[in-house]
């Protein structure tokens, strides 16, 4: 298809990624002829071209799809993420108390808001113009969304540390991160985002959307998973809790002890361990080596649980809450 300059029909946005410009003319100093690009006109996917891209949603049936499987009710504010040319708010709209739409393109700010300009729908939308990772999110019942891929795992962070708690999240996401969420120890997939979601949050499968839903379609399928924190939520000390998880999954096919035993992450845990002993006034005998004294602490804790020839892709929830309690039981700390 040759690229002509024309406006782009309004569709159903799928806000995975946001707009950007037109593809620009290539021009050349030869005196032949250039061959016009064959590229598609309109929008870039996610990732092409160096913008921040958009894909659209072809088939209203998903859309129909998505809002049905949040379950709305009346008294409820939802908080929608890229809510593009508006086609699922208007139907949110009608089956909830609010919308609370926060976009990062100006344009899609407009056309959201005239789809309801003048309306009775007006006063139950409000439009906020940012970007959702660096803004402070309001109060919210449920959430729904169709976001751009690249902010998916920090997006995740942000819902799973959000209070007050919400019912429930209603997100597409792309297909393998989908699986992520739900991935099972042993899964190839099973990963720190399937551990730590799992541990805040019931996640389930909804649907699947095959990638020629979307015009220009993406090089891959997505998936809509629904995510209920758990509430109360657990008791833990999340940053703990992370730290741990971070430093098992970076090499999560090697046994523990390789992984944290190993000089940088012995380090680590020194230096972490004096800031502690400083804090809450315990000595710290003068004569002793702390990186030695981590080392043995460390393999008396894997040793006590079991976990020394452990694996991270290998273990659960249970497992990882018993190695944190075993290692702070002796003043190891990953924060």
């Amino acid at each position: 298809m040759i690229i002509t300059r024309r406006k782009f029909p309004i569709q159903l946005l799928h806000s995975n990624s946001f707009c950007t410009n037109m593809p620009k003319v290539i021009s050349s100093s030869s005196s032949k002829r250039q061959r016009p690009s064959t590229r598609h006109a309109g929008p870039l996917p996610s990732g092409r071209g160096g913008g921040l891209g958009q894909h659209f949603l072809k088939n209203p049936l998903v859309v129909n799809g998505i809002v049905g499987k949040a379950h709305l009710k009346q008294h409820e504010t939802v908080l929608e993420v890229g809510p593009g040319t508006g086609n699922m708010t208007i139907k949110m709209l009608d089956l909830c108390k609010k919308v609370i739409a926060v976009e990062l393109d100006p344009r899609m700010v407009v056309e959201v808001q005239k789809r309801v300009q003048g309306t009775e729908q007006e006063t139950k939308l409000q439009v906020i113009h940012a970007d959702v990772l660096k803004v402070d999110l309001p109060y919210f019942d449920v959430m729904v969304a169709n976001i751009p891929y690249q902010i998916s795992s920090p997006l995740v962070f942000k819902l799973l540390a959000h209070r007050p708690l919400f019912r429930c999240a209603v997100i597409m996401f792309q297909e393998e991160f989908a699986q992520r969420l739900t991935a099972r120890p042993g899964d190839k997939l099973y990963s720190r985002i399937s551990v730590n979601t799992q541990l805040l949050a019931k996640v389930t499968q909804l649907m699947k959307v095959d990638r020629n839903n979307f015009r220009p379609p993406p090089k891959v399928d997505s998936r809509v998973v629904r995510i209920e924190p758990l509430n109360p939520p657990p008791a833990i000390n999340f940053p703990e809790w992370d730290g741990l998880v971070r430093l098992c999954f970076n090499r999560k096919n090697k046994t523990l002890r390789a992984i944290l035993t190993a000089k940088s992450v012995l380090g680590l845990l020194s230096e972490n361990y004096k800031t502690y002993c400083a804090l809450k006034e315990i000595a710290i005998p003068q004569d002793q080596n702390v990186t030695e004294y981590m080392k043995i602490m460390v393999e008396d804790a894997l040793n006590e649980t079991g976990f020394s020839d452990g694996r991270s892709s290998k273990l659960d929830i249970e497992d990882f809450l018993a190695l944190l309690a075993a290692f702070n039981s002796r003043n190891i700390r990953f924060t």
